[in-house]
């Protein structure tokens, strides 16, 4: 940015202030400010320019133009618009007004002071400077909108990821609640197995206890059988031996006669007793056909 022609017009504001004022300090402090500025010295200059009488315009212009250079924007922006009046060309001093507000990125204001300035008075730096603000304005503006953009385009990125976040999280839930669920299942029939195989593992010892038992009760059974049936044996062969005996005792035993019977048998007996001693007699018959004659010992059957 230029500060035009501010040579000629420091210049110009030495000679209003010697015609003006006539004083000797002045005019030093006004030589030692623009020593200072030429120096580049600029807040030296500013503090210079400071010590003068503030009433006079185009000593505000100048410590405007001092505050500007040493980039203290806001105190060139009060010198500047104490600068207005009479020795101050009013182009130029919109044109520096808007410089200042260039430098401190107010575009628009910038814009409006360099048209004004404009409206005055054509100036090819004063147009470079419009055009350059116009542009930078575009600038921000484009930047401005594709950080929009880029904003929107995040939260909607964000929103979406988000989503998918929590539609994600609510997948990752509905999984582990389905393999918890499939843990529990799982672990509930293997518990159910378990226990099916005990309860089955105790039906078997409790079978196998049973199978044991009623085998040591048939083996207990058989033993008795045995036993009985020996001891069946052993009373049927001593019944068998008793009845054998009893039956050879009774065969033994006179049966009871009647008297007919045991006279008989007394007869038998005798006869045989006699016949023992004695040939057996022997029966004759008569010719005749008369009865024989019996022995007379002999007794008739």
């Amino acid at each position: 940015m230029m500060l035009k022609k501010e040579v000629l017009l420091f210049a110009l504001l030495c000679s209003i202030f010697t015609a003006a004022y006539g004083g000797l300090t002045d005019f030093k402090t006004i030589k030692e400010a623009k020593e200072a500025y030429d120096a580049k010295a600029y807040t030296k200059s500013a503090a210079l320019y400071e010590q003068l009488d503030k009433s006079v315009p185009q000593k505000a212009y100048d410590l405007g133009n001092a505050y500007y250079k040493s980039k203290n924007y806001d105190a060139a922006l009060k010198a500047y618009e104490r600068a207005k009046g009479e020795g101050v060309d009013e182009s130029q001093r919109l044109h520096n007004i808007g410089n200042v507000h260039f430098m401190k990125n107010e575009l628009d204001k910038a814009i409006e002071a360099y048209e004004k300035a404009l409206k005055i008075k054509e100036d090819k730096d004063t147009r470079f400077n419009l055009e350059l603000a116009k542009r930078k304005k575009k600038q921000q503006e484009e930047k401005k909108k594709q950080q929009q953009k880029k904003e929107n385009k995040d939260q909607k990125q964000n929103k979406n990821q988000k989503k998918n976040d929590k539609q994600q999280q609510k997948n990752q839930q509905n999984k582990d609640q389905k393999q918890n669920k499939d843990q529990q299942k799982k672990n509930q029939n293997k518990s159910d197995q378990k226990k099916e195989g005990d309860n089955n593992k105790k039906n078997d010892q409790k079978k196998e206890q049973g199978d044991k038992q009623q085998g040591d009760k048939k083996k207990e059974e058989k033993k008795k059988n045995g036993q009985k049936n020996k001891s069946d044996a052993n009373k049927e062969k001593k019944s068998q031996k008793s009845k054998g005996q009893g039956d050879a005792t009774q065969s033994e035993k006179p049966k009871k006669l009647s008297k007919e019977e045991k006279l008989k048998q007394a007869e038998m007996k005798r006869l045989l007793k006699k016949m023992g001693q004695k040939k057996t007699p022997t029966m004759m018959y008569r010719m005749d056909g008369g009865q024989p004659k019996h022995n007379e010992d002999i007794r008739p059957w």
